[in-house]
């Protein structure tokens, strides 16, 4: 039987609720394979079509969103006056609240985001909308591979004319610190650490904090063009910046902070905004 298939079809960059680690951002690639007989054209499908069907239905569906397991032990979901409200319980008695329009989240079916779950969500998506002579479909989703250091971060930039302004999606990002011209595996390993699980903020989102159990919750808010967003999660896995999060900016924050603790080097920040694409940062104090 044909097949086709069409590697590196797109990423997906979006956030995740875990049960332990709290909110995470994730990039993971997408490569599709189809199954099926010959249309009149001698094709199993125009790669024009795979590229216009399958990867406009997932980036509209599961990219730049907060992807959320249903069946995760004590989460609550409830109306909200403009979208979705949800309460994600984590460990010691603390939890995130997300609100927000209802296309910023993607609810996946199961107690845990996983790649399987992920993509089962993503095949009873792109299934209805293939043609008869396609008879199968295969999805391999994938981080990227790398032996560096990385990060996952998840943020929102209520500027962004786009999907960017969802107050919690993400990525997972690599690091290259260069010291005075030379890669310095020390320092991008050192800070990927201060990076690690991170929701980064801009400070002036900042509209409230509280004591549970002992814990500091912030909680950020904005309106954007897509509606109000709102979360709240623990203090500790926040990180504030005095910017809007946009990886230039980032870069640039990573670079003048290096420069700060390093007086006398020239610090290059590579800073990855998922995979292959990002910014650079550079400064000397």
């Amino acid at each position: 039987m044909p097949r086709l298939f069409v590697r590196n079809l797109t990423v997906l960059d979006f956030a995740y609720l875990h049960g332990t680690r709290g909110l995470l951002g994730e990039s993971w690639r997408v490569h599709v394979e189809l199954h099926g007989g010959l249309d009149a054209q001698g094709m199993v499908l125009d790669f024009a079509e795979v590229k216009r069907g399958i990867k406009r239905t997932l980036d509209t569906h599961l990219d730049h969103r907060l992807l959320v397991p249903t069946g995760h032990p004590g989460l609550v979901r409830r109306p909200a006056a403009a979208g979705e409200s949800l309460l994600f319980p984590l460990p010691g008695g603390t939890r995130i609240e997300h609100q927000a329009p209802a296309q910023a989240v993607a609810w996946i079916d199961g107690p845990a985001v996983t790649v399987e779950a992920v993509r089962a969500a993503a095949l009873q998506l792109l299934r209805p909308q293939l043609p008869g002579n396609v008879t199968g479909l295969e999805l391999t989703l994938e981080p990227e591979r790398s032996d560096g250091p990385y990060f996952h971060y998840a943020h929102g930039l209520k500027q962004h004319g786009g999907n960017c302004q969802r107050i919690a999606h993400g990525h997972r990002s690599r690091l290259e610190i260069l010291r005075d011209g030379a890669p310095d595996a020390a320092l991008a390993a050192a800070w990927t650490e201060r990076w690690r699980d991170i929701y980064i903020a801009t400070r002036a989102d900042l509209e409230a904090e509280r004591q549970v159990q002992g814990r500091r919750l912030w909680r950020f808010g904005y309106q954007a063009a897509q509606g109000r967003f709102e979360l709240e999660l623990p203090a500790e896995r926040c990180y504030l910046v005095d910017s809007d999060s946009t990886i230039e900016n980032l870069a640039q924050h990573v670079a003048d902070t290096l420069a700060r603790e390093h007086p006398g080097s020239t610090i290059t920040a590579r800073v990855f905004e998922g995979i292959d694409k990002g910014a650079v940062g550079e400064a000397r104090a």
